[in-house]
């Protein structure tokens, strides 16, 4: 497929599309956003909460907190040593994907801090010990654990010997206590696993990725789990006849034949205002976001590459500037900073912009 039609908004707007953030076809459920985005970037929790409740129409915060409370959705650390949410059935293969290599990327931290692999083992036992039988644990009651036992957890110890717990499929962050999830036993949280090949589960990631987040390329995917390239591409040319190919600005982006097929039946979204929160996967799920962020404007975003990502304002396809939540209750209003101060939104975008902070202060309050 050629790119004679196509501009950089249209290809923000499909990407709107495959993610479920507009168009035909949206996830009815949270548990089925989840599933169908794959993986959604989880470090803040309340913003992964948001960004799964923008996909579902109608959803209210309450139901995404329902959801992981109950299991139907996890928040761990499947890949980039990244928390993020999946479908419960989806975390033991994808884990076995990706920890290895994980576990080698950390291997210089945790010599600086003392972790050997027996500590690791160590901290296991004590930590099944105490939740075992549907038992659970906050972190800092986890911590004591491991210092009772000898293990020290100050200087980031603890975090990481925690991950590593996570990460072999031991533990896994399960029902809420407030803001804060409480860890559980893997085995007895998640009691229906898939168990996949390596390579027949590289194919499915790949697969998943490229309907849930295309158009996108190759380099997206292998950034986006840090497999190795040469798999990523025979697992392409697995999947690939289900998939059409876009040629765009010297690049070849993949994407699935429903989210192509806008190109001729109309790409919605034109006059589109979405208010996304900060880590969303419509900006963090790719290595290159020039396509809907004009590099320019990349560290008012991330200011400083400090990694934490700022809220967006996406207006057709664009991000177009950065929005904040002030005050509460009643009075709480969103208020946006856009980059070009000279192209205030116009009576449209300025309509569409006060529908969705509408849904979004619903949202908070459903």
């Amino acid at each position: 497929m050629a790119a004679n039609r196509v501009s950089r908004r249209t290809m923000g707007r499909l990407r709107l599309a495959a993610q479920g953030l507009l168009g035909p076809g949206r996830p009815g459920s949270v548990a089925g956003a989840v599933r169908w985005m794959t993986a959604t970037q989880a470090q803040d929790l309340q913003a992964a909460l948001h960004a799964v409740g923008l996909r579902v129409p109608g959803a209210g915060l309450s139901d995404v907190r329902a959801a992981l409370e109950t299991g139907e959705i996890v928040r761990s650390w499947p890949m980039r040593g990244t928390l993020h949410l999946v479908a419960p059935e989806d975390l033991w293969w994808m884990l076995g994907l990706t920890a290895e290599r994980l576990h080698r990327v950390v291997a210089g931290r945790h010599r600086e801090l003392d972790i050997t692999w027996a500590d690791i083992e160590k901290c296991r036992d004590v930590a099944l010990e105490h939740v075992a039988g549907g038992g659970s644990v906050s972190r800092n009651e986890l911590f004591a654990i491991f210092e009772a036992a000898g293990q020290p957890t100050t200087g980031q110890r603890g975090m990481h010997i925690l991950g590593s717990l996570c990460r072999h499929a031991w533990l896994v962050q399960g029902p809420l206590a407030g803001n804060q999830q409480l860890l559980v036993a893997f085995d007895e949280w998640i009691t229906e696993s898939r168990a996949l090949e390596r390579q027949e589960a590289i194919a499915e990631f790949v697969l998943r990725y490229f309907r849930s987040h295309g158009p996108a390329t190759v380099r997206d995917f292998a950034w986006w789990t840090q497999l190795p390239l040469p798999e990523v591409r025979a697992a392409l040319n697995q999947v690939s006849v289900h998939l059409v190919q876009l040629e765009f600005g010297g690049d070849t982006y993949w994407m699935s034949p429903e989210i192509a097929a806008l190109l001729d039946d109309g790409v919605p979204g034109q006059r589109s205002v979405l208010l996304l929160p900060g880590f969303d996967e419509f900006l963090l799920g790719y290595q290159d976001r020039s396509l809907v962020l004009a590099p320019e404007n990349a560290n008012k975003i991330v200011p400083g590459g400090n990694g934490v990502f700022k809220k967006t304002v996406v207006a057709g396809g664009e991000v177009i500037g950065t929005w904040a939540r002030a005050g509460t209750g009643p009075s709480a209003a969103v208020v946006p900073e856009l980059f070009d101060e000279a192209r205030p939104l116009g009576a449209g975008a300025q309509a569409a912009f006060a529908k969705a902070t509408g849904q979004h202060l619903a949202f908070l309050n459903t």
